[in-house]
């Protein structure tokens, strides 16, 4: 079995850096990520990536092609069809063994995510090479720093997780980056009642559409459809936190020898 996480999420949610301080993490601890560039629109990363899709394509090529006439999104979407054309070339280029783990950095174009089959296809190919798949959705934290907004990103990781169907965790970047303020706001998001979050916070503006905010709110809290764990990329603990999450999730570690924290004289049963 081989794993892998697909870092997802709309443009400037934080995907690359997520990337590069889960490698750095790794890196620090022992541990062996390898790193998946899956962006053609990157221009830079800061990560040592074993793979990296403009070898293949990329939006600069398609752009400078004079038949195609596209602009940046029409290149960026024809570039992911034709990787999807073309999947035996990442096989390849993966080159994977038993018990890898890759961390894949994708595009972020939210379409890809929502509409379109790309990613769909791209996870189904995954798995039909024996991997096990989570998908890591990525929101900028500022975005949702509001009631709708909060809920707004809540529907947006939903429709991803809907079209993508693969084990999901909705993850909060640029934690480091609130003040204290806005930290202990984003933790009263996570930790109240979603429907008690648009009930306190009702002004003029957003009344008009108040009773479909409320419904929309009451379906993502009685299903427990949604959950959000947030990420302090400066906090080696939120980090460690997450990347067990993760783990749990797509079943890494289970077949390794479990390790406890007793030394080996002291039998735990007799404290």
């Amino acid at each position: 079995m081989k794993y892998a996480q697909l870092v997802m999420g709309p443009a400037g949610s934080g995907k690359s850096t997520y990337c590069s301080v889960m490698h750095n993490h790794c890196l620090s601890t022992g541990r062996t990520l390898r790193m998946v560039n899956l962006d053609p629109a990157c221009e830079v990363f800061n990560y040592p990536a074993v793979v990296d899709v403009r070898d293949l394509i990329s939006v600069n090529d398609v752009q400078e092609d004079e038949e195609l006439i596209l602009g940046p999104n029409g290149a960026l979407v024809f570039c992911m069809e034709y990787l999807v054309q073309n999947l035996e070339w990442l096989h390849d280029e993966l080159d994977e063994g038993e018990d890898d783990y890759f961390v894949i950095d994708c595009p972020g174009q939210i379409e890809l995510y929502s509409h379109l089959p790309v990613m769909r296809q791209i996870v189904d190919a995954l798995k039909s090479w024996d991997f096990n798949v989570c998908s890591v959705f990525l929101i900028d934290t500022n975005f949702v720093l509001e009631a709708e907004k909060f809920i707004s990103g809540a529907l947006t990781a939903l429709s991803a997780m809907v079209a993508i169907e693969t084990p999901a965790i909705n993850v909060l970047t640029k934690m480091d980056l609130l003040s204290e303020r806005n930290k202990q706001l984003v933790d009263e998001f996570l930790e109240t009642d979603t429907r008690a979050i648009v009930d306190q916070d009702e002004t003029v503006w957003n009344s008009k559409h108040r009773k479909l905010t409320r419904t929309i709110a009451q379906v993502l809290e009685d299903y427990s459809i949604v959950k959000f764990v947030p990420l302090n990329c400066e906090d080696e603990e939120s980090i460690d936190q997450l990347l067990l999450t993760i783990d749990t999730t797509i079943q890494y570690g289970e077949d390794l020898e479990v390790k406890d924290n007793y030394p080996e004289e002291m039998d735990p049963e007799q404290e």
